[in-house]
């Protein structure tokens, strides 16, 4: 009863929404599972430094994926999203604080990927279209699922404990880190240089992928702002994935450089 209550008091009930409550379950379950995968290394979703990673059951019953040039597959990855955000203030046209804040949190964190895609990153290798597709729809669903979440619950009671401008300012704190650690890794590489080196500055110096820390604390930044239960579930399987794909990282460093230095961690400084 006393965790029921700790609960209410900083969620809100499950809105009345068939698709919503599924899919709290199926996608959250979803982005979960292939965090493991990438984690165990038995697959990887094929971008970055995995663009061409393949298992042998991929390798005899579909040797040439079709794959897409990097900057294509990213913008592929994240252009759906920010529509689907932009897009929401036509579609939900209300004054509510809680879903305005959510809409321009979601929105803005879009448009700042598909910047840094267009003017930031540079790019060595391909995108499998397959891979692609996959994230594209986690992050056009998971976006157009929790604007819709959170406008079912505006009719719903208010959680006692309001966190959105904590959520707000974990947002600010997640953003402004993703983009600074992204610009840190575009300039490892000079120009006309190909091949991948060990990143330096910023908390590069004690993880491997700050760059992906700062996104999970967006993501708790939406989870917080929104209250909703379908937020929080997406945003703690978005930690498993980038958690997964984050030791799976490390491990490539590893097995590629012979100076990087063990005491930098995976994802989170001097823990994992």
């Amino acid at each position: 009863m006393a965790a029921m209550d700790t609960i209410s008091a900083l969620l809100f009930r499950p809105p009345p929404s068939l698709l919503v409550n599924v899919m709290t379950v199926v996608s959250s379950v979803v982005v979960a599972v292939i965090g493991l995968s990438e984690a165990r290394g038995t697959a990887h979703l094929q971008y970055s430094k995995f663009w061409n990673a393949n298992n042998s059951a991929t390798k005899s019953s579909n040797p040439e994926k079709f794959k897409i040039s990097s900057r294509s597959g990213m913008l592929l990855l994240y252009a759906p999203a920010a529509l689907a955000g932009a897009v929401s203030f036509w579609i939900f046209p209300n004054d509510d604080l809680r879903i305005l804040l959510l809409k321009s949190a979601l929105t803005l964190h879009f448009v700042k990927r598909n910047f840094e895609v267009l003017f930031i990153h540079k790019y060595s290798g391909k995108m499998a279209l397959d891979s692609a597709l996959i994230i594209s729809l986690s992050y056009f669903s998971s976006t157009a699922l929790m604007i819709y979440a959170q406008e079912l619950s505006r009719t719903l009671p208010e959680p006692s404990i309001d966190l959105k401008f904590i959520g707000i300012s974990l947002f600010l704190i997640g953003i402004i880190g993703n983009f600074y650690h992204h610009y840190i890794l575009s300039q490892t590489r000079k120009k006309g240089e190909t091949g991948y080196k060990i990143p330096k500055g910023g908390l590069f110096c004690v993880v491997i992928c700050p760059h992906y820390l700062f996104e999970i604390t967006v993501y708790f930044g939406f989870a917080l702002i929104s209250q909703t239960i379908y937020s929080l579930c997406f945003a703690i399987a978005t930690a498993m994935y980038l958690g997964g794909r984050s030791y799976a990282t490390r491990k490539w460093y590893l097995s590629k450089f012979e100076d990087f230095p063990q005491h930098i961690k995976a994802l989170v400084p001097f823990v994992f």
